[in-house]
């Protein structure tokens, strides 16, 4: 298959999966058992990976000690709390917090 034809098939696919979750989207309890539920599933996958990039991490984020991967968290963490919970802050204090420890090496 080429590549342009490839690509849009994946579009394709991805906007009617969208434009039927828009179609849908008006008729959904937003607190309904089973929205609950798929709620509590996406923050369990998304707890997942962010605990397997900090555990067992592939690419340039394994060539940070498990310490200076903790200790970004720890500092993305906190700015988040700090700043009520301004997802913003706290994502750039810990990429730069990654950042500089990979500069800086282990202290």
């Amino acid at each position: 298959m080429a590549p342009m034809a490839a690509l849009g098939v994946a579009a394709a696919v991805t906007y009617f999966w969208r434009g039927l979750g828009v179609a849908v989207s008006g008729k959904m309890d937003k607190d309904s058992a089973i929205f609950r539920w798929v709620t509590c599933v996406a923050y369990a996958l998304l707890a997942g990976l962010i605990a397997r990039m900090i555990l067992l991490p592939i690419g340039p984020l394994a060539e940070l000690g498990l310490e200076q991967r903790a200790g970004a968290t720890i500092i993305s963490l906190a700015v988040f709390f700090l700043t009520r919970k301004n997802l913003l802050a706290g994502v750039t204090a810990g990429a730069t917090a990654l950042v500089l420890m990979a500069k800086l090496g282990p202290l």
